[in-house]
């Protein structure tokens, strides 16, 4: 019996190392850089509430075991629970419109014992839904099943929108979208789909609430409202200028440190960011942005299946779409929605899907070289 545990374990260790060394370890050296960049960032920027970061620790902590946990599992079991997991996220959400804890006018949370946002677990159950979607499709796709595609996205979105959550809704149409259009979608059709929606715009702007209204307005002109609407993004402004070339360095950031950034730990870290390490540091962690997207969509090229590659793809999209996003609004370029800078902001829920995310594109890399 004793002979038979050891030899269990022996060849558990060598399917493990074998298992690793398959991995796309590149993109798990990006991820660990960004991670480590974040956490000196923060360490600098939270030094006005320390439990913030212990709690990040912790979160660092809980989203590597979720990412290394995940990397090990066949992608055939992810198949599976793709649509157990589009249905629950859609229970949830029903549940959340219904029961849901209402938090500053917006009802995103539901408690189940522990609060939960159902609305964050959308953000990969909705691609890995699409991506089974054509994967089951794909022995008899026909032009109409990208719109049967876009029926399942709409339902999810629409409950974020309800909440209203105008920013998670924005980021799982995006990911969604992202798998229709690698599925092969006819170029007609996305430039028809462009079109309705330019036209659709003055209706839309009627469909938002005043505060969405207020943050685009605020866009344009942030010095209509400097110490209300504005201040967000006027602050962020000033302190990534400051920051000249080669910053101020770590932990002389002024405009972080004398709390002239808001939500500096989380929406804002990149503002913290640039002050400290300037043009020089901004430029190569954009650089390790675009070394990590260009690598999610490497692995997917090579995946070796339909669903694989769709979901790899997408994965890619939801890491380009968080980057692009929130340095944007950082920069002034695009309005505040919320989004945190990946791997890098304060936050539990995200970085854990972030770091799930990661371990998807790790267990394919690893299968693609079977």
């Amino acid at each position: 019996m004793k002979n038979e545990v050891v030899r269990i374990s022996s060849l558990s260790a060598r399917w493990l190392l074998a298992r690793v060394l398959r991995f796309d370890l590149l993109l798990l050296a990006i991820v660990m850089c960004l991670v480590t960049v974040g956490f000196i960032t923060l360490f600098s920027a939270g030094h006005s509430f320390p439990w913030r970061i212990e709690d990040q620790l912790r979160n660092i902590i809980i989203a590597s075991v979720a990412m290394f946990v995940v990397s090990l599992v066949p992608v055939k079991w992810f198949e599976r629970i793709s649509l157990p997991c589009f249905i629950l996220g859609c229970v949830l959400l029903a549940a959340t419109a219904v029961a849901g804890v209402t938090v500053k006018g917006a009802t995103r949370w539901l408690n189940i014992g522990v609060r939960i946002q159902p609305s964050e677990i959308m953000k990969l159950a909705v691609p890995m839904m699409l991506a089974w979607y054509y994967w089951k499709r794909s022995e008899s796709l026909r032009w109409w099943d990208h719109f049967a595609a876009l029926g399942l996205l709409l339902i999810p979105v629409a409950f974020i929108l309800k909440q209203p959550d105008l920013g998670t809704a924005i980021l799982v149409s995006i990911a969604g979208l992202s798998v229709i259009f690698f599925a092969g979608v006819s170029i007609r059709i996305v430039l028809g789909c462009l079109a309705a929606l330019i036209l659709a715009l003055p209706f839309l702007w009627t469909l938002l609430h005043d505060y969405q209204r207020e943050r685009v307005m605020t866009l344009l002109d942030p010095t209509l409202d400097p110490l209300g609407q504005g201040f967000h993004i006027l602050q962020a402004l000033i302190a990534i200028g400051s920051g000249g070339f080669k910053g101020k360095g770590w932990m002389e950031g002024t405009q972080a440190h004398l709390d002239f950034i808001p939500e500096r730990t989380s929406d804002f870290i990149f503002a913290v960011f640039g002050e400290e390490f300037g043009f020089v540091g901004a430029t190569l962690l954009l650089a390790a942005y675009l070394a990590l997207i260009s690598r999610s969509f490497i692995i997917a090229a090579y995946a070796p299946t339909r669903y694989s590659r769709l979901l790899a793809s997408a994965i890619g999209v939801i890491f380009f779409t968080y980057t692009f996003v929130n340095i944007g609004m950082v920069s002034g370029i695009l309005p505040v929605v919320g989004v945190p800078l990946p791997f890098m902001s304060y936050g539990g829920t995200a970085l854990l899907i972030l770091g799930v995310c990661t371990g998807i594109l790790l267990a394919i890399s690893a299968e693609s070289k079977d």
